[in-house]
């Protein structure tokens, strides 16, 4: 790719118009670059202030230099990813969009091509800003708590990681874990054997598995103990060495649940802990181990608190508008109630036996 800018004035009080060429050799590049049908080339136009015109091999961005020069960022970040491979798509484009907007320090084409795992032509990667800070941050501390909204990746970052560690020796086995709150940890009154018990709490760490590894491997691994599947419960009293143990749907646990699972690290081992404080399934007026434990470990070195919001929902884009209205809901409700108990004292005192004599 070569740019080459130009500067020119229609007349003293209209404001400067710059105008960028960018030059892209590889015929297959543009192809990608512009999408099917243009679809990739309108989102461009629709997303950008600066005007945009293709013609050949050549792209020309017409208008005020700052976002002429945010234009070309982003067309550069757009060809380095076909150059190392990706197949561009709008969901790409948006996302190389929200990072630059954003002015992180992190590079899209950097974020969007790192690889934890691949399997048959499939790979795993984070695809938000916010995931890449959240791999990274297992990679270098012990314990990590992964805490955000559904379709963030959670769970499904942390079981890659937790399979990349396995595959490269870093660890023996991987121990996932979830706590059954539905059946309330005892499974007694559900009909079947234990294991038919638990399976359904359990049944989608097995699906993540499932696109990570090769299907006819994961019962021999099983048997053998390198992978393990079971409830919470399970983890009292065992001391885990040489491990990669993930906790999810952790906004489930009791505070003394999360002491127990934290405390069942040995030496070697490495623990991710994810959950969604906002989706709560514990019995009225119990706290979540997940809300409590930020409090008690904010300030313990190797221990780090990964952040995930809506904007890295990577699920349906509707998803994500869901995670916000709810978010709004909640807070126009927590608002609502404030204001109903400081309503209570005021009715009070302007009258009734409360505010008469002394006797």
């Amino acid at each position: 790719m070569t740019g080459t800018p130009n500067t020119s004035s229609t007349g003293s009080s209209s404001p400067v118009r710059a105008q960028t060429k960018i030059s892209v050799s590889d015929p297959k590049i543009m192809v990608n670059l512009l999408g099917a049908k243009d679809e990739i080339l309108r989102l461009i136009e629709r997303s950008l202030d600066s005007d945009v015109h293709v013609r050949g091999n050549e792209i020309t961005i017409t208008g005020d230099p700052a976002d002429n020069a945010t234009a070309e960022r982003l067309f550069s970040e757009l060809i380095e990813l076909i150059e190392k491979g990706e197949t561009l798509t709008v969901d790409a484009v948006r996302r190389t969009l929200a990072m630059l907007e954003a002015n992180t320090t992190e590079r899209p084409a950097e974020v969007l091509t790192l690889n934890i795992l691949s399997r048959r032509g499939r790979t795993i990667r984070p695809k938000t800003l916010g995931q890449k800070r959240y791999v990274d941050a297992i990679d270098q501390n012990t314990i990590v708590f992964g805490i955000g909204p559904a379709g963030t990746g959670k769970t499904y970052l942390a079981m890659a990681k937790a399979v990349q560690a396995l595959q490269a020796k870093q660890i023996s086995r991987i121990i996932l874990t979830r706590p059954a709150v539905e059946a309330g940890e005892r499974l007694g009154f559900l009909p079947g054997t234990l294991t038919e018990k638990i399976d359904p709490y359990l049944r989608p760490l097995y699906d993540a598995l499932h696109d990570m590894l090769d299907p006819e491997s994961i019962p021999r691994l099983m048997a053998a103990g390198t992978i393990e599947v079971a409830p919470l419960a399970y983890m009292r009293g065992r001391t885990l060495n040489d491990a990669f143990i993930i906790l999810d749907e952790a906004q489930n646990t009791t505070p003394e649940q999360m002491k127990m699972f934290l405390t069942r690290l040995g030496f070697g081992a490495k623990i991710v802990v994810t959950g969604d404080v906002t989706q709560v399934d514990l019995p009225g007026g119990t706290s979540s181990g997940l809300k409590v434990v930020r409090e008690i470990l904010h300030d313990v070195e190797d221990v780090h608190f990964a952040e995930l919001s809506s904007s890295d929902v990577v699920r349906h884009r509707l998803v994500a508008e869901i995670v916000d209205a709810y978010a709004r809901y909640d807070v126009a409700q927590e608002q609502q109630a404030a204001q109903s108990v400081h309503a209570v004292p005021g009715r009070a005192a302007s009258g009734g036996r409360s505010s008469g004599r002394r006797r």
